[in-house]
């Protein structure tokens, strides 16, 4: 679990029913559950409406990615490779074969039995990124949900807030609830804002930040599969992955450094 998006989450909602509260509102006034069905209850519904059943059904996951810390330790896929560089270089990459079959990355495993299997290294780098490409785009399905849902829900809001006081108006044979019953109406509103930037928003970035340290994980597994692949010496391969790993615009340093390897999209 990834206590820092619990924590926002949390800490964004008490900021703001705290600040209300220390204003002298009444915690019970921001429970009105006839806006709560309009905003929730629209906002899903333009959701459904904008994304086919087969990005929708995956929704639990994609929530589950902003909510659960990925294991990531770079550093122990880098000595990994240079291990199994080691013993290719001294045995022949055949002996990597029962490794590479009991490995428990699915990515890494992939790109292991094809240099086994004595792929051809531009083959090798083809499949291998488009199946980059092809979690990428994903993962970004999954963003996207989200940023629709925090796209309408202010609008939502806005429209619920309208029926509101379509209904305040209506009625002004009390004109002392006028005040009461209008500050009720824009509920709705606070709803709409409230959601999508306390939580769709913020879901679909935190969705985006995990793809992106998965993909570069990715390419640091790539770059020394196709660096094993060529017979390079380990230490020079522990390097160039080290380097890398530490370089914040790897893709370029990767079309600098190791053209022919790897070729980023």
């Amino acid at each position: 679990m990834d206590i820092t998006t619990i924590i926002g989450m949390v800490l964004g909602l008490v900021s703001l029913v705290g600040g209300f509260m220390l204003e002298g509102g009444h915690l019970g006034s921001l429970w009105i559950y006839t806006a709560a069905i309009i905003v929730f209850g629209g906002t899903f519904g333009a959701v459904i409406v904008s994304f086919p059943m087969s990005s929708l059904k995956d929704l639990p996951k994609a929530f589950g990615m902003a909510f659960k810390e990925p294991k990531r330790d770079p550093g122990q896929i880098i000595d990994e490779i240079v291990d199994m560089a080691t013993i290719a270089r001294r045995e022949g990459v055949l002996a990597l074969e029962q490794r590479a079959q009991e490995h428990t990355n699915p990515f890494l495993k992939e790109g292991l039995l094809m240099v086994v299997d004595g792929t051809d290294p531009e083959l090798t780098r083809q499949i291998m990124e488009l199946e980059m490409e092809a979690i990428e785009s994903k993962h970004e399905g999954y963003a996207k949900i989200f940023e629709a849902a925090g796209g309408y829900a202010p609008t939502i809001g806005i429209i619920g807030t309208v029926l509101g006081l379509i209904h305040v108006l209506g009625n002004l044979s009390d004109p002392d609830s006028l005040g009461p019953k209008i500050a009720v109406a824009f509920t709705a509103t606070l709803y709409g804002v409230a959601s999508a930037n306390v939580l769709y928003l913020p879901v679909g970035t935190k969705i985006k930040m995990r793809s992106k340290a998965l993909v570069s994980d990715m390419e640091l597994m790539l770059e020394g599969i196709l660096a094993l692949q060529a017979g390079e010496n380990p230490q020079l391969i522990k390097k160039k992955l080290t380097s890398f790993l530490h370089d914040k615009d790897g893709k370029n340093k990767a079309r600098a450094g190791g053209e022919g390897n790897v070729e980023e999209k």
